[in-house]
């Protein structure tokens, strides 16, 4: 331990500090090391994470019941699960878990981890929960309803018969990974379901183990030598945050890195031509968007919400500041997904916006703040936005901090408007709806918190909508129903939806493997080797 502390000690070393370019010895060859702007991380625990860079470690490190094929994600399969059969009224699924496997600390998996790791994410209620509890399921309820039936078998059963796929499209997203749960329960404290432990620490089965994470440095992970997969080629993949771009580029040349994440156009033309370099990319379901905060006296007109929707310069933006990463998309649906809706509506039009503030009373504007998470991308997407709204009267006023500041400050509803994205949790077209069209309470503690709530849209009709469509057994039916719902939501709500992602990557010409996923959890390097 003590020579594996000062060989990690030494390779973080070796690139935290960034001179002038000069030849540097390749990264090891059992070592996979990227830069990536990973101050989004609030927390580890799968009952918890909720964001991009936290996504994609769990999606490496836990094993959820359910998985799919990320280059073809109708092909679901079983991960803990080895099969599962649904009851004649659709209410109840049973599930049978794979024998004869482990967690990284040697514990065996059995259907009480995985009924534990369902009921603690539902009792612990923290911002992922909806994506259960959406099934009927309470704190109060939920050992009743979710049931350990034998050692390797347990029941799920729901308030309503909803489309199976839905349900096991749910149990794919991190909040459904099992947790050990003897390793867990021996670190609970006044009954807080080992959270304080967990948050920083790890209990699954995947193919890496979490070794370390220091907010907004580094984090490091092992491989599992109890996974029961193909064991990864690489002994450890070490995440640096490294935000800036022109930084990340010259780390890559210098072979102080594997792979780039967060590269600029600029980079990406400069380095594709570099016969050391491949450039990777891939289409995302996450979104680009402005959230408008309804308790804002400005904001919640209308007419305002129109017109910064008219305030925006999609397509320079997508060609220019964005160029290669982004492609122009204004629903809250993703292109691949069911029922998404694909016409852009809005462009740049001052005169237009004019009038809708003339409308609302007013005629010179007004001035309103907007959090920025100070990455080179939002920020510079960010004074893009402040320069075209100016042009109409709206002084924005960024306020920049990091992916936790903000995040906490607009998960308080405390914002102003909000630029960030927005990845689906699943690929189900509810995973999108059920946040930017569904507010069922719009209380200040309410039982769930989607982006509907944080801007604080009270939506009952538009709710009730969306309630229907996910109901709607017919997949023609259930396309057309999303694609009406989402015409009225690009017209009326407070959410500015701009852009889709690609994911673009830069690595190494020797690092072969790496899968780009349409959700970054789906991203995984289990298969990264090094020529």
């Amino acid at each position: 331990m003590f020579h594996k502390t000062h060989w990690l000690a030494a390779v973080v070393a070796s690139f935290t500090a960034v001179s002038a370019p000069m030849a540097q010895a390749e990264t090891p060859a059992d070592t996979l090391i990227m830069a990536w702007s990973i101050d989004d991380v609030i927390s580890l625990d799968p009952a918890e994470l909720f964001e991009f860079t936290a996504g994609e470690i769990a999606g490496n490190s836990y094993e959820t019941l359910i998985g799919y094929d990320p280059m073809n994600v109708s092909d679901i399969s079983g991960k803990v699960a080895e099969s599962w059969e649904v009851s004649e009224d659709g209410k109840t699924l049973t599930f049978k878990i794979k024998e004869g496997r482990s967690f990284a600390s040697g514990n065996p998996i059995t259907a009480a981890d995985a009924v534990y790791s369902l009921t603690r994410a539902v009792k612990m209620d923290m911002s992922p929960a909806f994506i259960l509890t959406q099934f009927g399921f309470t704190a109060d309820n939920v050992d009743e309803k979710i049931r350990q039936t034998g050692e390797y078998t347990f029941e799920f059963e729901m308030d309503q018969a909803y489309a199976p796929t839905l349900v096991l499209y749910c149990l794919t997203a991190n909040v459904a990974s099992v947790v050990d749960m003897k390793l867990v329960q021996e670190h609970e404290v006044d009954g807080d379901f080992g959270y304080n432990w967990l948050k920083t620490g790890y209990a699954g089965s995947g193919p890496f183990s979490i070794r370390e994470w220091r907010a907004n440095e580094v984090v490091v992970m092992e491989r599992n030598p109890n996974y029961s997969g193909d064991a990864p080629a690489m002994a450890r993949v070490i995440y640096r945050h490294i935000p800036e771009p022109a930084t990340q580029r010259i780390l890559l040349e210098q072979s102080d890195i594997d792979i780039a994440r967060d590269l600029g156009p600029d980079e990406i033309t400069a380095m594709s031509s570099n016969p050391d370099l491949v450039i990777e990319d891939g289409v995302k379901g996450s979104i680009y968007y402005m959230g408008l905060n309804q308790k804002n006296e400005f904001l919640s007109k209308p007419q305002v919400a129109e017109a910064m929707k008219w305030l925006v310069d999609y397509e320079t933006i997508a060609d220019t500041l964005m160029k290669g990463r982004v492609t122009v998309h204004q629903a809250f649906l993703p292109k691949g997904f069911l029922g998404a809706y694909e016409e852009n509506p809005y462009s740049l039009n001052v005169e237009k916006a004019k009038e809708l503030l003339a409308e609302a009373g007013l005629p010179d504007g007004f001035t309103v703040t907007m959090d920025t998470r100070n990455t080179a991308e939002i920020t510079s997407l960010a004074e893009a936005i402040q320069g075209t709204m100016a042009q109409a009267g709206i002084k924005l006023e960024l306020i920049p901090g990091d992916g936790g500041q903000t995040l906490t400050k607009y998960r308080a509803r405390t914002h102003d408007i909000y630029i960030g994205q927005w990845g689906p949790d699943y690929q189900d077209p509810h995973t999108n709806a059920d946040t930017f069209a569904r507010n069922p309470d719009n209380s200040d503690s309410p039982a769930s918190k989607p982006l509907a709530w944080r801007n604080a849209w009270d939506i009952p009709e538009m709710t009730a909508k969306a309630d229907a469509a996910v109901l709607e057994a017919d997949a023609d039916k259930r396309a057309e129903m999303y694609v009406e719902l989402q015409k009225e939501h690009q017209a009326v709500s407070p959410f500015v939806i701009m852009f889709q992602e690609i994911e673009v990557m830069a690595h190494r010409k020797n690092v072969n493997g790496f899968v780009i996923g349409p959700s970054f959890s789906d991203n995984s390097y289990a298969a990264v080797t090094k020529d």
